[in-house]
């Protein structure tokens, strides 16, 4: 039985990959460069939007000029676009209110960068109330890092062993297996499944219900 259930964001609470695609295309648009189609996002996505412009950026300007180019083109359009086409994925609304009224406790920690993770978050979950929302931070590792980790149990100390770490990439498993807590990979996300058993995580779930189950606390 878990006391603390961690979320990843995109790919595994909410799917964000339109907007972050529309976005990112925007950018690199507005900068002369060539665009992308939405799926090859899906591979671009997860440690970070540097890392993301970096994906994006034609071989040969990927350095970091480029990359921070980039970066003041797409915050200010993301800003206003985040929520055009983001949605929840089935269950989840359903699953983290059950767990809430079950007494857990419940987190968030992402590689979006903090204004956008808080920003989604309070829009999309505005009856959840999560013990930390954590996004990507100046100064703070992104994952697979564990920092995130840590700080979320400084805000909310348990036993690593009634942690539960849920996400969709493999980045998300080795995040849970540096911060030594319980792996939940799930697979309506944007990585494939053969990523996630890669990590050899203790669970694999492919519908949001069977995330309650493995917390404890059954959906009835």
């Amino acid at each position: 039985m878990k006391k603390l259930v961690i979320f990843d964001l995109d790919g595994t609470l909410l799917n964000t990959i339109a907007d972050l695609a529309q976005s990112t295309n925007h950018a690199l648009a507005s900068l002369g460069y060539p665009t992308h189609d939405e799926p090859s996002y899906r591979f671009m996505v997860g440690n970070g939007i540097n890392k993301l412009f970096e994906r994006a950026l034609p071989e040969g300007e990927k350095d970091e000029t480029n990359v921070l180019r980039v970066r003041q083109a797409f915050i200010p359009y993301y800003n206003e676009h985040n929520a055009d086409r983001s949605t929840p994925y089935p269950g989840i609304p359903k699953l983290l209110e059950h767990l809430q009224d079950n007494g857990l406790h419940l987190a968030v920690a992402s590689n979006k960068y903090q204004a956008a993770t808080s920003k989604l978050i309070a829009h999309y979950f505005p009856s959840i109330h999560f013990t930390a929302v954590l996004g990507q931070r100046d100064g703070v590792p992104v994952k697979p890092d564990p920092a995130i980790v840590q700080d979320i149990l400084q805000a909310c100390p348990t036993p690593l062993q009634e942690v539960l770490y849920v996400g969709d990439s493999g980045v998300d498993m080795q995040t849970a297996i540096n911060a030594g807590v319980t792996a939940c990979g799930v697979t309506w996300g944007f990585r494939p499944r053969a990523e996630l058993e890669n990590f050899h995580p203790a669970h694999i779930a492919d519908r949001a219900e069977d995330i309650a189950a493995i917390a404890g606390f059954p959906l009835p």
